[in-house]
């Protein structure tokens, strides 16, 4: 299946919370679109892998994504290594997608910016012809490099390099990222308390969804970061 959009996160959940919203938004306008977990989460302090492989499953259906795999990387250990590399590449290569969104460039959580970087680095390499891999039906894959790797913001308030307009997804995003029991805020759990299980939190992803959305005049918006420049045809690109 060649996806137009394919979406990374380190953790299950990185993709909902940060860019549920264009997913959703993209899946609406007919796009293929695919979402590759590098880690099961299993070093988080909320959750074990088959509650959040479960939570996955559900968030994914409620986004309308035609894919969700993981790749089983440890978490907390995820390294920009050859070997991380090259199973990225396999992915890259097996789903052909236009556009790649990864992780956060920087952010409190160390494995966001590793697993940026890595993405990242997978996506040049996987244009490089004498860079070899074969499938997982056994046969070999052909060159392929996306056009544009993406990074969504999550934790640290980063300034975006330009906003998507999310205007009438925000509440599917948010029904996706409560698909994570586990991770947010629940009035009846007595898992121990974290960053991101507090109501706080779950209201500023939506508060800063409208926040972006303020800054382009729409309704609900999300940021990206990107490593190079952007090309617009003309003016009338621009909204």
């Amino acid at each position: 299946m060649k996806l137009d959009l394919l979406a990374f996160g380190a953790h299950p959940d990185d993709v909902e919370l940060g860019c549920g919203g264009t997913l959703a938004k993209a899946v609406a306008q007919g796009k293929k679109v695919g979402i590759v977990d590098l880690t099961q989460g299993e070093k988080g302090t909320r959750g074990n892998i088959a509650m959040r492989a479960q939570e996955s499953k559900a968030a994914a259906a409620r986004l309308g994504v035609d894919l969700r795999e993981n790749l089983k990387f440890r978490d907390a250990f995820i390294f920009n290594d050859e070997n991380h590399q090259m199973e990225v590449i396999r992915v890259l290569r097996k789903y052909t997608p236009e556009i790649v969104l990864c992780n956060a460039v920087k952010d409190r959580h160390i494995d966001h910016a590793k697993a940026a970087e890595l993405v990242s680095h997978a996506c040049f390499l996987s244009g490089l012809e004498r860079i070899e891999t074969v499938g997982y039906d056994g046969e070999k894959q052909e060159v392929f490099r996306p056009r544009h790797v993406f990074h969504y913001i999550q934790w640290d308030e980063l300034k975006p390099d330009f906003v998507l307009d999310i205007s009438g997804f925000l509440d599917q995003k948010m029904d996706a990222i409560k698909a994570f029991k586990s991770q947010f805020y629940d009035e009846n759990s007595d898992a121990p308390d974290t960053p991101i299980s507090s109501l706080n939190f779950l209201e500023s992803v939506a508060s800063r969804a409208k926040n972006m959305g303020r800054l382009i005049f729409r309704a609900a918006g999300e940021g990206f970061t990107t490593e190079r420049l952007l090309a617009v045809e003309n003016f009338d690109s621009l909204l």
